[in-house]
């Protein structure tokens, strides 16, 4: 026997109003989906250098780490 039934997907379960399948219970199905999500517009990249506040320090960014590790110890 074949029916078609519509309803409406909440999480992971089909939710069906105005039908009563309780017969069909323990019948295989396949789920046919009507329409497609939208799918979300990609974000634009974020450009991490328009933060950065250029100094001194940071050019020189790893003899100053390399002095921080030498003197971390009295």
């Amino acid at each position: 026997m074949l029916a078609a039934v519509k309803g409406i997907v909440q999480g992971n379960t089909v939710v069906i109003e105005d039908e009563d399948i309780r017969d069909y219970n323990g019948t295989e199905v396949i789920v046919t989906l009507l329409n497609s999500p939208q799918r979300k517009a990609k974000k634009a990249p974020v450009d991490w250098d328009s933060f950065v506040i250029p100094s001194e320090r940071g050019k020189h960014v790893d003899e100053y780490m390399k002095e921080m590790r030498e003197n971390d110890r009295l």
